[in-house]
């Protein structure tokens, strides 16, 4: 049997990389902060429209919604190819700031745009 080896780069100091290097890292960052941001966005909708479906434990259910998305952050990034194995806990700590103030902000805003109940 062969065993295949896969080669990794040896990590670059700053001033080993060059100009595209830094550019392909910083494009990258982007796009994880642009999955964080939509997907925080949509679990914030989903929270408002399953709250006002469920009355009870309603917040409850929406930050269970909004964990879960966290947690799938990791496998999108799998299935987009962008390689999460670089990533540290300072960044995915990033990642999961981001989604929670945007699922934050969208679910406040919907909750709070509510016409005052007609009794």
């Amino acid at each position: 049997m062969s065993e295949i080896t896969i080669e990794e780069k040896p990590a670059q100091t700053k001033k080993e990389k060059t100009r595209a290097d830094k550019q392909a890292e910083h494009i990258a960052r982007i796009k994880r902060t642009l999955i964080a941001s939509i997907l925080g966005i949509f679990v914030g909708v989903l929270s408002y429209y399953l709250s006002t479906s469920f009355s009870k434990d309603s917040g409850l259910l929406a930050f269970m919604l909004m964990l879960a998305c966290i947690v799938i952050q990791k496998h999108i990034f799998i299935l987009l190819g962008m390689g999460s194995t670089k990533m540290g806990g300072k960044d995915w700590l990033y990642q999961g700031f981001m989604t929670f103030a945007f699922w934050f902000m969208t679910w406040t805003i919907l909750l709070t745009s509510l016409p005052p109940a007609l009794n």
